[in-house]
């Protein structure tokens, strides 16, 4: 199985010797479910990243479906069981799960057009806020989901690992987000969140609509879910006022569609652009993109 260099790379540094090994067996698993789900015409995705996705075709219902495996963690049980929970309502189907093995088959939605691909920002920004209170759920009594507040634990690394500083952060920003995480956590509309809610994970389907794809599955406040949203589908700083005037007018529409402030908005994304920017410094990964993000939104005027 010929696999992109950018894939290998990205399992490899994310996940080191379990990546390797991941690597290693990914052709024998393939076969091996293919196999046990019938599935036929097993094709990658062209865009793999974090886990291998294909196309496939299952034999026995003649249904296009989607095939996912992963080096097997906490972040892949935790999405199977979001999707079990979810059940097609405002995302995509589990048909077939393996948890303990990251292993998971799921329907494949047509034509699939990603949210990123709709030209007006407005438009995406919209769509975005009502499929995210579609997905929401009240958190069941007994899980085993991720929880926000373990993420945002990592951030209280940065200072003993940079000796009292804040490492790649500048300082204002760095103690900024600090401050007001506590209150960003006091915040009692808890839900269980897609928590990866972004213009990639959310795709049309013909017959239902706009759906999410790839949730988490984390559970914590839901002024989280604007954050990966907020800092997608940009790509580029090479025009920072078209970046600041679409980033006012989506805190516009998110306050408008979910009745919140305007300072809830900023500092969710705020707060989600560091971690995401600390996540890729400790992976090794372009960091500074996520660091621009929240350097922007700190800018904002209240």
């Amino acid at each position: 199985m010929q696999l992109p260099s950018s894939f290998t790379d990205t399992i490899r540094k994310a996940f080191k010797k379990d990546g390797e090994k991941f690597l290693a067996v990914l052709p024998a698993l393939v076969d091996e479910f293919s196999t046990r789900w019938n599935l036929t015409n097993v094709q990658p995705v062209p865009n793999l990243s974090f886990n291998f996705v294909a196309f496939a075709k299952r034999t026995s219902t003649t249904q296009n479906v989607m095939l996912k495996m992963g080096v097997p963690n906490n972040e892949l049980r935790s999405e199977i069981a979001a999707l079990k929970l979810f059940n097609g309502d405002g995302a995509c189907q589990l048909l077939e799960s393996d948890e303990e093995r990251g292993v998971f088959l799921l329907e494949r939605l047509t034509p699939g057009t990603m949210l990123a691909e709709l030209e007006n920002d407005d438009e995406r920004t919209y769509i975005a806020a009502d499929v995210m209170q579609r997905l929401w759920r009240t958190v069941p009594e007994k899980n085993n989901f991720i929880q926000l507040s373990d993420w945002f634990d990592e951030l209280k690394t940065v200072r003993p690992k940079f000796d009292g500083g804040t490492g790649p952060f500048p300082k204002e920003i760095f103690e900024r987000v600090e401050s007001f995480l506590p209150e960003l956590f006091a915040d009692k509309d808890v839900k269980l969140i897609h928590g990866d809610f972004h213009h990639f994970n959310i795709l049309k389907s013909e017959e239902r609509g706009w759906l999410v794809i790839d949730p988490k599955g984390v559970i914590g406040p839901a002024g989280y879910e604007v954050g990966p949203l907020m800092i997608n589908p940009w790509g580029s700083f090479s025009d920072g006022t078209s970046f600041q005037i679409k980033t006012k007018r989506r805190i516009d529409i998110f306050r408008e569609r979910l009745g919140w402030e305007r300072e809830k908005i900023i500092r969710w994304a705020t707060a989600h652009s560091v971690l995401s920017a600390w996540w890729d410094f400790e992976s090794g990964l372009d960091w500074e993109y996520s660091l621009n993000c929240a350097k922007v939104f700190a800018e904002i005027k209240r």
